[in-house]
């Protein structure tokens, strides 16, 4: 399977998951010239701005670790982009999550990979 698979797969497992938490989806692979939001999601009066990231080895500090200052900053311009073609949003509170698949790490009973889900991620 190759990457683009493998994240797109990620993304999908990512929305299960997120919709199991009840949140509630606005957009998927939002894309501007800034670059691309994987899902924007509504969790009461919330708009998240999520990116999902996969990673097979543990190299270079896993999943998490790979959404540095550099990608943190197009995700922050992609976001108000989204904002400002999309103003009823723009009174909801905003975060910016990461959902990780990280290498090595087993589901209980020995499954893919559970998501780690790390809530404001990252601000302003």
């Amino acid at each position: 399977m190759d990457r683009q698979q493998l994240g797109k797969d990620a993304e999908q497992q990512a929305e299960q998951f997120l919709r199991k938490q009840k949140l509630k989806l606005i957009c998927r692979n939002f894309n501007s010239r800034f670059g691309e939001i994987d899902l924007i999601m509504l969790e009461q009066r919330s708009l998240i701005f999520i990116e999902v990231r996969s990673r097979s080895y543990k190299n270079w500090g896993g999943a998490s670790a790979s959404v540095d200052y550099r990608k943190q900053q197009k995700i922050i311009h992609c976001a108000e982009f989204f904002l400002s073609q999309h103003p009823e949003y723009g009174k909801l509170n905003c975060r910016f999550d990461v959902i990780a698949f990280e290498a090595g790490i087993k589901a209980h009973g020995g499954g893919d990979s559970p998501p780690i889900w790390y809530k404001d991620a990252f601000r302003l």
